[in-house]
């Protein structure tokens, strides 16, 4: 009796966190783990990409949520897929990139190799979970479906001769017939880079500001009037100028934890939404500064 009590107890008693941008912060996303109680035998965390870079402990991050094992899953962000490419000779180390730390780990390709298998997108407590957006013509299984091809080629491609093709701004605008490297590359950059679109789906790649920056005829992409996945329960992260957001549909979390901000979580199981973010002390003693790029 005792034994099924405990395992109702731990049912009802789950926990279920999504966190943003965390970037090499590893004592800010530490100290959050224990505002939020977090148990790996109990709950579970989104973490919505941008694991490294730009932070001072890219290699810790890595292995604390690695460590979680089941209890933790990372989705794939702009920075983490330039560490890819950068490991596989498709980009060189930037003055600003902070994983040289992974990249002379004895167990590089291990981390490497997990990191490639980690999502672009994933779905828990009806939450859509993605590091930066979805374009407007994109329903919830346009976007499933094309995650899902960019997962297949990034876990099982030849990545020295698929990064290399990651990287461009074109396509600029979505058509349902695009195919091969264009096709890929454009999921790329919608669900790791997007911030503004037209409402007939093209990007922009330049402006980094907040909303209230929409450079003439875009919108934030999950503003944009008459989009597909409208009603769709979105978390995302990316955007650390735009802040905070928690609306009954959205939920924008890259609240700037590397430039000075807070590393933030949400609490959504069972239709809860909890806000709990800590500060990055590295980012206040300004050892870091920067757009969130």
């Amino acid at each position: 009796m005792a034994a099924l009590w405990g395992a109702e107890r731990s049912r009802i008693d789950r926990m279920i966190h999504l966190i943003g941008d965390v970037q090499g912060c590893d004592d800010a996303l530490a100290r959050l783990l224990v505002q939020i109680d977090f148990s790996p035998s109990r709950d579970r965390l989104v973490v919505l990409g941008d694991l490294v870079n730009r932070g001072p402990g890219s290699l810790a991050v890595l292995q604390r949520l690695r460590g979680l094992g089941a209890s933790a899953t990372c989705l794939l962000g702009n920075h983490d897929l330039h560490l890819l490419a950068v490991a596989h000779g498709a980009r060189k180390l930037g003055r600003r990139d902070t994983f040289g730390d992974v990249l002379a780990s004895p167990e590089r390709a291990a981390w490497i190799e997990w990191l490639r298998n980690r999502p672009l997108l994933h779905e828990e407590s009806g939450w859509l979970c993605v590091h930066a957006g979805l374009v407007p013509q994109w329903t919830r299984d346009d976007a499933r479906t094309l995650a899902g091809e960019v997962q297949a080629l990034l876990r099982n491609g030849d990545l020295a001769e698929l990064l290399p093709l990651m990287y461009g701004n074109t396509p600029s605008r979505w058509r349902p017939d695009l195919a091969g490297a264009d096709r890929w590359r454009f999921a790329i950059n919608a669900f790791t880079r997007l911030r503004f679109c037209t409402a007939d789906g093209k990007l922009d790649f330049e402006t980094k500001e907040g909303a209230n920056a929409a450079p003439a005829g875009h919108h934030p992409w999950f503003e944009v009037p008459g989009r597909a996945h409208a009603g769709t329960p979105i978390a995302f992260g990316h955007w650390s100028t735009l802040g905070l957001v928690n609306r009954p549909d959205l939920l924008a979390l890259d609240t700037g934890c590397v430039w000075g901000g807070a590393l933030t979580a949400v609490r959504v199981d069972g239709g809860r939404r909890e806000v709990m973010q800590v500060r990055c002390d590295a980012a206040r003693a300004g050892s870091f500064g920067g757009d969130g790029s």
